[in-house]
């Protein structure tokens, strides 16, 4: 799945694929759904509607809690996912003196949705973020013993 979005002005292209958690690993050395999931538990599900074109703003009261850094790896993602000639994430966000999250975040959330599945899957990957305080530990343990 593919969007363009306007960052500061410019049109940028984002796209999702199944080689979206390998760059992501790769390039960022960090599990890409498990990163999703702490992103996604930012915002609980009843202030989500993934139906909405735009963000709610009683949504934006949780942003204290966002990981910014996990939202900015996952667009640089799907930036460089679209085109494989941007450099790396430092030097490409330099190009951006402003940044608005209002604008990108429902696109995020769309292409999030196409690399989870539907949904009502990835609904519920934000209710277990925000509920299942175990899972992540869990996680830890199934990779641990799968090498």
């Amino acid at each position: 799945m593919e969007k363009t979005v306007t960052i500061d002005g410019k049109e940028v292209r984002l796209k999702a694929t199944a080689a979206l958690s390998i760059r992501y690993k790769s390039q960022f050395g960090r599990d890409f759904f498990s990163d999703i999931l702490k992103f996604l538990k930012s915002f609980p599900l009843k202030d989500l509607d993934l139906d909405k074109d735009e963000v709610d703003q009683d949504a934006l009261k949780y942003i204290d809690h966002v990981d910014f850094e996990v939202f900015y790896n996952l667009i640089w993602t799907m930036a460089k996912n679209a085109d494989k000639s941007i450099p790396d994430p430092e030097t490409w966000f330099d190009q951006f003196d402003t940044f608005s999250l209002e604008d990108v975040l429902p696109d995020l959330f769309e292409l999030l949705e196409g690399v989870i599945g539907t949904k009502k899957r990835l609904a519920t990957s934000i209710k277990r973020a925000d509920k299942d305080r175990e899972f992540f530990p869990y996680m830890q343990t199934l990779r641990s013993e799968s090498g």
